[in-house]
């Protein structure tokens, strides 16, 4: 655990371990019974909620499981540690989340020529325990300083809009009848969701193919370590995440003459102020003397 990570356990008298644990259980218990609810209301919208709530519920269960493991140390043969659990959990709840989806879908679309009503009252009923428990996950988590708090809260918000949508959606119903507005909703938030997965599998998909996260910050570290004077050159300058939060830059420096052992050990220390500020967790820089052939061939 780097410095970075201390400071961010002390602000709460709840650990974010716990918050995160109260929020889980609740999503789960919930998605079940709004599964068992979706069935018993015949409603589309509910399973398509159901599904979003295991989503969130998957993904504050793995996102905690990984943050768990991934504080464990580097051993011989994960020589990094373990920050890329993270992200496969986020490719396997995306899976999840897809394959719930195209269900929804496939359940969804035939109603849209047939639509079956649904039981309006029972949606409504829902649609208020609905609010009630995403808005108490949400306070429960409403102020936490992690990262993965801050992004479930949002989660948790987007859940109480969408049951919002089902409370609006029921009582119109109960006056209306209209049936196909719950296909409508259900397949609104079946794209909702699927975009989502969709971007940010893309994104975690793109950190394990060691996609540089980010190339601006990629030619700001370029730019910084040829302003060094001692410095003529940069080549072989990778920068991958590990988790996309750790980053880890590998690069190969051109002195502009021999250098003495003082020398070397002065720019050795003008590298690290210059990177200092980009807050890199794995750094390997190697300094090449000017008519000294590199020893990589390839980019």
């Amino acid at each position: 655990m780097g410095p970075m990570h201390d400071h961010h356990h002390h602000h709460h008298h709840t650990p974010p371990q716990d918050r995160i644990a109260t929020a889980f259980f609740l999503n789960l218990g919930f998605a079940i019974i709004e599964f068992i609810g979706g069935v018993l209301t015949n409603s589309t919208a509910i399973m398509a909620d159901a599904v979003h709530d295991l989503g969130d519920a998957l993904s504050i269960g793995l996102a905690w499981l990984a943050s768990k493991l991934s504080d464990k140390p580097a051993n011989q043969h994960f020589t990094y540690g373990f920050k890329r659990l993270s992200l496969l959990s986020a490719v396997f709840n995306a899976m999840v989340l897809i394959g719930g989806t195209l269900w929804i879908l496939s359940e969804a679309i035939p109603r849209l020529w047939a639509p079956e009503m649904p039981h309006a009252l029972g949606m409504f009923a829902l649609s208020i325990l609905g609010i009630g428990v995403n808005g108490y996950a949400a306070w429960k988590l409403h102020g936490g300083k992690t990262q993965n708090e801050k992004i479930l809260n949002w989660h948790l918000l987007e859940d109480m809009l969408g049951w919002v949508a089902v409370l609006i959606v029921s009582v119109v119903m109960m006056f209306v009848d209209w049936p196909i507005l719950d296909p409508i909703l259900a397949i609104g938030f079946s794209l909702f969701i699927l975009i989502n997965v969709l971007r940010h599998t893309y994104a975690s998909l793109g950190l394990f193919l060691q996609r540089t996260p980010d190339p601006e910050l990629l030619q700001e570290i370029r730019d910084d370590l040829l302003q060094i004077d001692a410095v003529t050159d940069a080549h072989h300058l990778h920068l991958w995440s590990l988790d996309g939060e750790k980053h880890v830059l590998t690069v190969h420096l051109v002195s502009a003459c021999p250098l003495s052992a003082v020398q070397y050990q002065q720019l050795k220390d003008k590298v690290s102020d210059t990177l200092a500020r980009f807050e890199l967790a794995h750094t390997t820089i190697e300094i090449e003397l000017p008519e000294e052939a590199c020893r990589d061939i390839s980019q």
